[in-house]
């Protein structure tokens, strides 16, 4: 199989969706790999690493999606990119579709067979794809949350684990899945007070055996979370609905029960945001302020760091990878029901419930469409 390797091109990306060593793994399989020029520079990823791993460099990626069989990304294509793609031609990337209906159209209309790695599944239920990915940003929140604390950011001035003499931060986190108990671990390691929310009871029985009373845990509902926010520093949005739009937890009007120059770092932003005040922003311009609140919404958290991020990435990619380059898309994601999970688009049918229901299209089921 031809696979293309483009740069990515949404704002201050600057990750890539193979490293080297990926490439190597492919090559060694009888594959051929274009990767676009300058690719991973940024991250130290030179173009003379990637050509003695076996890839071939190319300057444009307009030429990597004309040639390409399949391609392999990080974030979802943009505008110019849905334009390139064509029937039969595979995409392996994270799409997050469910809140962008812009490209949910582009992707139905170009006919490709469209592959989310945020909905790939594995034999426990869980998410292997965007695992990695959620580790970063719920480590990334608490760094970026503290920063935003900062009286010269717009925040309260408030440092994140106090010092002798002085209370630390509290800390809310709703969600005690991969990105929340990441948040809430690097929150405890910088001393702040933190209490997690969640509907899963065994979630949280988990929790409270593996910190004690280190953490608080709480079942989440409204009255919960109306209770903690006036004593609430910083607030980590960490719901995750596979698929689907995040659920809204905090309202405008509950905004009013913050303290000013609190902080609420929507990590769900991917999938709508839950805050109803959330709109996505870019690592250029990360924050922006309503009624006194300190709003962060990078919609590429791990972007931030990207070489680690990158890594962390192709180690989760690359055998589903393997699995769609050796055996042909088709017989591939029908021979593997956690990768048939991934599919979100084919021929142009939505091939994902959550995704089809949250934008009213019809729902075709992946091995249907497939069929």
């Amino acid at each position: 199989m031809l696979i293309g390797v483009p740069k990515e091109i949404k704002n201050h990306e600057y990750r890539i969706g193979l490293t080297p060593a990926g490439v190597r793994e492919l090559v060694a399989h009888g594959h051929q790999v274009l990767v676009q020029r300058d690719g991973g520079k940024s991250i130290g990823l030179t173009d003379e690493m990637y050509e003695k791993a076996g890839a071939q460099i190319v300057d444009s990626a307009q030429n990597i999606f004309a040639r390409a069989d399949m391609i392999i990304k990080v974030k979802e294509p943009q505008p110019m990119e849905c334009a390139m793609l064509r029937p039969g031609q595979v995409l392996y990337t994270y799409l997050h579709l469910a809140p962008d209906p812009n490209q949910t159209t582009a992707l139905v209309k170009s006919g490709c067979t469209a592959i989310a790695y945020e909905t790939v599944t594995d034999r426990k239920g869980g998410l292997p794809l965007l695992a990695p990915m959620s580790e970063v940003a719920g480590r990334m929140s608490i760094q970026a949350g503290a920063h935003a604390l900062e009286k010269a950011q717009g925040g309260s001035g408030v440092l994140l684990g106090g010092v002798p003499g002085v209370k630390p931060a509290q800390v809310l986190v709703l969600g005690g899945g991969v990105v929340g108990i990441n948040a809430a671990r690097i929150a405890m390691g910088m001393n702040a007070n933190v209490t997690i929310l969640d509907r899963s009871l065994d979630r949280l029985k988990y929790l409270d055996e593996l910190y004690g009373e280190r953490l608080n845990t709480l079942y989440s509902t409204q009255d919960a979370i109306e209770e903690l926010l006036p004593q609430t520093d910083l607030v980590i949005g960490a719901v995750l609905i596979p698929g689907a739009a995040a659920p809204k937890l905090i309202s405008r009007q509950q905004l009013k029960l913050l303290r000013p120059g609190s902080v609420l770092v929507d990590v769900a932003i991917d999938q709508g945001g839950c805050f109803e005040t959330s709109k996505a922003t870019t690592h250029q311009n990360p924050t922006y302020e309503v009624d006194g609140i300190i709003h962060y919404c990078v919609a590429n958290m791990p972007g931030g760091v990207a070489r680690t991020s990158t890594f962390a990435l192709t180690n989760a990619t690359l055998p589903f990878a393997l699995q769609l380059a050796d055996k042909g898309a088709k017989r591939a994601l029908l021979d593997d029901p956690h990768l048939l999970n991934g599919l979100n688009v084919h021929a142009g049918n939505i091939t994902y419930e959550a995704v089809a229901r949250d934008l009213g299209y019809d729902y075709v089921p992946a091995a249907q469409a497939l069929a």
